[in-house]
């Protein structure tokens, strides 16, 4: 928990940053989703559209409390790839609604998000060594991601 004005400051900042790249990704899949999206070939168990920004929502939240969890530990080696780590799968996540709904490219799509599992793959074991409480909160995303992924890839293939 912070224990200061200062630290809370830099919990919601980092929860903010995380928001952010769901807002990025919002801007390009709001009018794609009851154009281009609806028409799409969809698996069987493909979500409900509606479910998509509340899980969205919390696993950004989790997201920057597991940032914040690293970002307060002392400097290092792990702690600062784990860092750059977050920041890659980060850019990938905001980038994937921009191949994906923007360029409306699910094969496009569809590599990103494998390149983004992957990355956050990577940053949870580098989360781990600073904190296991940090590594923890992005499981729901890699779990979330990876259920993305098969979705992307049964769009890919459908259509």
């Amino acid at each position: 928990m912070p224990t200061s004005l200062r630290e809370w400051g830099v919990l919601v900042a980092c929860i903010a940053v995380c928001q952010l790249a769901g807002l990025i990704g919002t801007i390009f899949t709001l009018d794609a989703i009851p154009t281009w999206y609806a028409f799409l070939d969809k698996p069987s168990f493909s979500p409900p559209n509606w479910l998509f920004g509340p899980v969205w929502t919390a696993l950004y939240t989790l997201m920057g409390v597991s940032l914040y969890l690293v970002w307060r530990t002392p400097t290092s080696g792990v702690r600062s790839l784990g860092l750059r780590w977050f920041g890659v799968q980060l850019v990938l996540n905001a980038l994937w609604s921009i191949l994906f709904f923007g360029l409306q490219n699910p094969l496009y799509g569809l590599v990103c998000i494998i390149l983004m599992l992957a990355s956050i793959v990577v940053t949870t074991r580098y989360f781990n060594r600073v904190s296991s409480l940090a590594a923890w909160l992005l499981a729901p995303y890699i779990l979330w991601v990876s259920f993305a992924t098969l979705l992307n890839a049964s769009i890919w293939y459908l259509n």
